[in-house]
């Protein structure tokens, strides 16, 4: 791509919509909520693979080029003027073919204790009482208890996607990425811009995070999933501490799962800001 691509991952309700916002202030960047890059990628990964009889007819090579030209015909108006950053959870699970398709391009992941993810989330579904949420398949006899089960669970959202980071801290490309915590965009945000800035190797931004633009189609998208708010941001960045919500023990079996908090257990070349 002309101007380069990478990528936004991490853990739900951990600052990717937030980042997003802040990174499209640069006039030479594009960015938004999750895209449906990562969905069509794997639509054609598994139309290309063995389970279709006519797989017999592609190559590699073919392969790459057509999961390439995805991604490029996608932000085909778009990547002649802008360095993109395309966002979507899955992509730590894919490191080994991002690494591939575009050897320079760098993920950032943003990370937040787990107990706070589910707590988020917990207070998103308390917050919005009359309607069941698509986050729990819209069921009605849920708890507090079972609705974190099923978010924690390999399947769900926060599970999925803390299994998918752990699987990219561990892998040898571990070098593309950048894991950036909620807090630390939330409580200095240009200093966390300037670092990721950095590890992209792009010139700093002069970025003004008391003036931010909420993406109208997210909210959008929050409606049809029965998650209002799930993607909205502030007008401007703030950090501001709080209770949990959550009962003490569900809090703190859930906090324990950040495991980029253990810095001595962490492989060589893992950068975290």
């Amino acid at each position: 791509m002309q101007n380069g691509i990478h990528f936004i991952s991490g853990l739900p309700r951990s600052g990717s919509t937030l980042l997003s916002a802040l990174l499209r202030q640069n006039p030479r960047v594009h960015a938004s909520m999750t895209s449906p890059v990562a969905s069509l990628v794997n639509g054609l990964m598994r139309q290309m693979s063995q389970e279709n009889e006519t797989a017999v007819f592609i190559d590699d090579d073919q392969r790459e080029r057509i999961l390439k030209a995805c991604v490029e015909a996608y932000y085909g108006d778009i990547h002649p003027r802008k360095l993109i950053f395309d966002t979507n959870r899955g992509w730590t699970s894919k490191l080994p073919l991002l690494a591939q398709l575009f050897p320079k391009a760098k993920v950032v992941c943003c990370v937040r204790s787990p107990a706070w993810v589910v707590d988020s989330i917990e207070r998103l579904t308390r917050g919005n009482p009359l309607e069941p949420s698509g986050l729990f398949k819209f069921d009605t006899v849920g708890n507090v208890y079972s609705r974190a089960e099923q978010l924690m669970s390999a399947s769900g959202i926060a599970g999925h996607a803390l299994h998918c980071l752990r699987e990219a801290v561990f892998d040898e490309r571990r070098e593309r990425l950048l894991l950036v915590r909620y807090d630390s965009l939330t409580r200095d945000p240009k200093a966390t811009l300037n670092a990721i800035y950095d590890f992209v190797g792009e010139p700093a931004f002069a970025h003004d995070p008391n003036n931010i633009e909420q993406d109208f189609d997210a909210l959008e998208f929050d409606a049809r999933l029965g998650a209002p708010g799930l993607h909205a941001v502030g007008s401007k960045v703030r950090s501001v501490p709080r209770p949990t919500i959550m009962p003490p023990e569900l809090f703190h079996k859930y906090d324990g799962e950040a495991f980029w908090e253990r810095t001595k257990e962490l492989p060589a070349g893992v950068k975290v800001v």
